[in-house]
């Protein structure tokens, strides 16, 4: 038997054990956490909140709907849920509880508290029974978690049938050239944006090689399907700068 503690991952472009990589990235995103939200307006220039609107276009959120936000951090994509689905209810949950504190400071989290849960916990073993959620999300998260095929096994067991899971993760553009600029923009300016507003430069440098680490669209689809999901289907975002994926459990 193959000894889990001799396999190995990436952490951006370093080679790590796997046993390391969960504790590194709560590290990362433990010195993050208070800067988070203007880090992400600043290096997109506000363009994440299109992305995640839409997102919750394509999901089309409905009264009385469980939602399980997982990687859920500050809590942008449940609060856009539960705005758009009265009578919903929504769990965040993140392996990082600092992030999960800065969630719970913002003004919807208090105007929202009775349909909302925060929760700590490991997208690779989801602290919940089989099939109780009928959405599944993970924004800006997927490509930090150690085994993303055993992450996207947990949301087809928490998602209960005709349950939908719905990933919104940078991606790779289909352009060479363009691929090249956004690459030049990426590895020059936001680590150093990182420095200068986070006076973190490391964690921004590891945010943008696990970006360049992730699969491009049409890996990540085969994942999804291989995982159990059908009517697996994506769409680039900001010509495939970002992209979402969705699937169903039928």
């Amino acid at each position: 038997m193959t000894d889990d503690r001799a396999r190995t991952t990436h952490f951006g472009f370093q080679t790590v054990g796997e046993d390391e990589k969960a504790g590194m990235v709560h590290g990362v995103f433990t010195r993050v956490a208070s800067r988070y939200d203007l880090m992400n307006d600043l290096m997109s220039g506000g363009v994440h909140r299109v992305w995640k609107e839409a997102m919750m276009d394509w999901l089309a959120p409905r009264p009385g709907q469980r939602l399980l936000d997982v990687a859920g951090g500050t809590g942008d994509i449940a609060f856009r849920f539960l705005k758009r689905a009265p009578g919903a209810e929504a769990v965040v949950l993140d392996m990082t509880e600092s992030m999960l504190v800065e969630g719970r400071k913002r003004a919807e989290a208090e105007d929202m508290a009775d349909r909302l849960e925060w929760v700590v916990g490991d997208a690779m073993a989801l602290p919940f029974p089989d099939g109780v959620f009928d959405v599944y999300t993970i924004s800006f998260g997927i490509r930090n978690v150690t085994r993303i095929e055993k992450a996207l096994g947990e949301a087809f067991r928490v998602l209960r049938h005709g349950g939908r899971l719905m990933v919104l993760e940078f991606s790779q553009l289909p352009n060479p050239a363009l691929q090249w600029a956004y690459d030049r923009y990426s590895f020059n300016v936001i680590p150093a944006l990182g420095q200068m507003v986070a006076n973190d430069r490391e964690s921004y440098q590891y945010l943008v090689e696990s970006i360049r680490r992730f699969p491009d669209q049409e890996s990540f689809a085969t994942m999804i399907r291989e995982a159990g999901f059908e009517q697996v289907r994506y769409r680039n975002l900001s010509m495939g700068i970002a992209a979402l994926h969705s699937g169903w459990k039928l």
